[in-house]
């Protein structure tokens, strides 16, 4: 067991502050300088780390505390920085945001930045948006100095800085509270990344825009920032055993070395983007072979005898969706023989007979539609249906994240997946039928190896191909 490679966690006061422009640019300026970079992004974004793999040119991976306990947050980090010499990792919201504590903890709030950037021992550069501010910035960094003494605050970064008197007005600023300044980038400085209902546009909707955008966001930072200071910065405590996806399944599935491995069709495309660095590992781990296939063009690939559909838009793709038959009689066959599939919100969506009247799969007895109400936050939530892929009493911490809703048909019956309480309220989301489960719950793998192992499991000898 060896310390891990060392990392800088990018923060800021407030979301909005230019965070992401920051650590982006700084994964790319970091590997065009000649460093292996590893780059993280801290809570359930899915959206940020597709632009952090186009930047380092290695797979962006999450760290949430949330999602998968603080126990796994060493061991996730440890082996996404496997070969790496540094890592970046960029924060989620302000800095001590998080999970809405309801009695009232004001200090590193669960899944906050300050807690993850403490359990790794790696020092804070904020970003902060210095439009409108003064002398008064020593106060407001004061401040995030001396808030939590478990969170150490290594340098600052001013955004948005008007002129050259404006510079060094914050420069004194930061002096006076001892921190040294590691660049400022100017307020009439514009990058485009367009952005939609739930944020950035994945980048895997808009290449090559997206590594244009990358690339000018590395230009950016290259030109304007102390890239030595912040590498001699950098620091971690984590001495942890990497995770590992084998390790993780080795209780929950019994192989042989003469068992088939199923083909696992995992959805991708432009209209769904959204999925965890460690689920293909750890299908792949519990033996099955992950086929990846767009569900706006392909069918379902040869031999597939289970299929993983994650979350993203399908909303803005539903006419395209609804075109591709061939898929959707593709699904219902493979439902029809009872073969294990696994929607997560978009999945959802998909599985759903229409959404926004275009026909979709039909696998699931639901209707969707786009809304005008956004989901969002984390659930703890208990499995209410036994299936393939969780018993019935089974605990989970998942998260929902997005503006449409389903309505069930009546006339069809099928059960409900997951169950919460919202106050004095009891909440339930998702259906099952057979051996297909779709929800609006995104919920991290590494967490919940059994629920890969279960989708393996079923699917294992089922090797027959469903097409026609």
């Amino acid at each position: 067991m060896v310390t891990a490679a060392p990392a800088v966690v990018i923060a800021a006061p407030a979301s909005g502050s230019g965070k992401t422009t920051v650590a982006t640019g700084l994964m790319g300026a970091l590997g065009r300088a000649g460093h292996r970079v590893a780059p993280f992004k801290i809570g359930p974004d899915y959206i940020d780390p597709g632009y952090h793999t186009l930047a380092a040119g290695r797979l962006g991976r999450n760290l949430d505390p949330v999602l998968v306990g603080e126990e796994l947050i060493g061991p996730l980090y440890a082996a996404g920085t496997a070969d790496a010499d540094l890592a970046v990792v960029e924060g989620v919201m302000g800095l001590f945001d998080g999970r809405i504590d309801e009695h009232g903890a004001m200090s590193a709030a669960e899944g906050s930045t300050a807690r993850v950037a403490a359990l790794l021992g790696a020092p804070v550069i904020l970003v902060v948006d210095a439009a409108g501010h003064s002398q008064s910035m020593a106060a407001l960094l004061h401040g995030f100095v001396s808030f939590d003494a478990a969170v150490a605050i290594g340098g600052v970064i001013f955004n948005r800085v008007g002129s050259a008197r404006h510079e060094f007005v914050l420069r004194q600023a930061a002096q006076r509270v001892g921190l040294p300044v590691f660049g400022v980038i100017r307020r009439d400085i514009a990058l485009a990344v367009p952005s939609r209902h739930l944020g950035l546009i994945p980048a895997a909707e808009r290449r090559p825009a997206a590594q244009n955008a990358v690339t000018a966001m590395t230009d950016l930072i290259a030109d304007g920032l102390d890239l030595p200071g912040i590498v001699a910065t950098a620091r971690t405590s984590v001495a942890a055993a990497p995770w590992s996806a084998t390790d993780a399944v080795a209780h929950h599935i019994a192989r042989t070395p003469e068992a088939a491995r199923p083909v696992v069709a995992v959805a991708g495309g432009a209209a769904f983007t959204f999925g965890y660095a460690e689920q293909v590992e750890l299908l792949t781990a519990a033996g099955a072979d992950v086929v990846a296939f767009d569900p706006l063009t392909d069918r379902l690939p040869a031999g597939a005898c289970a299929a993983v559909i994650g979350g993203g838009f399908p909303e803005e793709y539903a006419e395209q969706l609804a075109a591709n038959e061939p898929l959707r009689a593709d699904l219902r066959a493979l439902a029809h023989t009872g073969r294990p599939i696994y929607g997560e919100c978009a999945g959802l969506l998909y599985l759903a007979h229409e959404l926004d009247g275009h026909p979709m799969a039909g696998v699931l007895p639901v209707r969707g539609m786009f809304g005008d109400h956004l989901t969002l936050g984390y659930r703890d939530a208990v499995a209410v249906t036994d299936s393939c892929f969780f018993r019935a009493g089974t605990r989970v911490t998942g998260h929902e994240f997005h503006r449409s809703v389903v309505l069930r048909d009546p006339a069809e019956t099928a059960d409900d997946a997951w169950g919460w309480r919202a106050g004095a309220r009891m909440v339930t989301d998702g259906v099952i039928r057979g051996s297909v489960l779709g929800s609006y719950l995104h919920l991290h793998p590494a967490a919940h190896p059994g629920l890969i192992a279960g989708l393996v499991r079923a699917g294992r000898g089922a090797t027959a191909d469903i097409r026609d």
